[in-house]
Parts: structure tokens; C-alpha cells; sequence
């Protein structure tokens, strides 16, 4: 099983991207607490909807999503990122699309 939750503020800018094959990615960096240790966390998108595009730099998400390790070519390299890939947003104030996202992930556990 791989499930994610993460919730923290969205330290930059989203940066969109097209890539060869097509497919449109969104990367973020979510500055995430634990225990008062702060850790930027990257979370990418694929065809990201109007939804996850409206939010920028400051604002408060939980992201549910799965944990990936991606390998791609750089610089004549082989280089890896691990990343969190969103599937669903809700904003901590939105309790009705809060609620859905945790039920989804739920459904994802059991």
C-alpha cells in the first residue's frame, strides 16, 4: 500500500512543464512540520485540472497522493527524484472537499 497525506504551506510557485510525451506536470514544494522540524517536500501533478493550478505560493494544502521514485536522463546522467504524486486537494478550510479527500484515502488503506 501507498498513501500519502501531506499538509504544510506551498513554499514556491507552481512550475508547469509539457513534457516530450505530451503530458503536462506541475511540481510544488510543500514546506510540511513534524515535531517542529520543517521539510520541503516535492509533489508533482499530471494534467493538473483549474483546481490544483488556483493555488500559489503561501497557501495552506493537504494533498493526498502515493510516494514515487522516478529515474530520467540529465546531463548525459542518470539522475532520481523521490516525490509525492497528487491525486486529490483540498484546502484545511474546505471541509467538504477535506472530508472527501480522507474518505478517499481511507478507501485506499482497507
Amino acid at each position: 500500500m501507498n498513501v500519502v497525506v501531506l499538509r504544510g504551506l506551498l513554499s514556491e510557485e507552481p512550475v508547469e512543464r509539457t513534457l516530450a510525451s505530451g503530458v503536462t506536470v506541475t511540481n510544488w514544494e510543500v514546506r510540511a512540520e513534524e515535531s517542529g522540524v520543517s521539510h520541503s517536500v516535492p509533489v508533482q501533478w499530471e494534467d493538473a485540472d483549474r483546481k490544483i493550478q488556483a493555488v500559489g505560493a503561501g497557501d495552506e494544502v493537504v494533498v493526498l497522493g502515493v510516494v514515487r521514485r522516478r529515474f530520467f536522463r540529465t546531463g548525459g546522467a542518470t539522475a532520481a527524484r523521490t516525490e509525492v504524486l497528487g491525486h486529490g486537494l483540498a484546502k484545511p478550510t474546505q471541509k467538504v472537499a477535506l472530508a472527501r479527500l480522507f474518505e478517499s484515502a481511507r478507501s485506499s488503506i482497507l
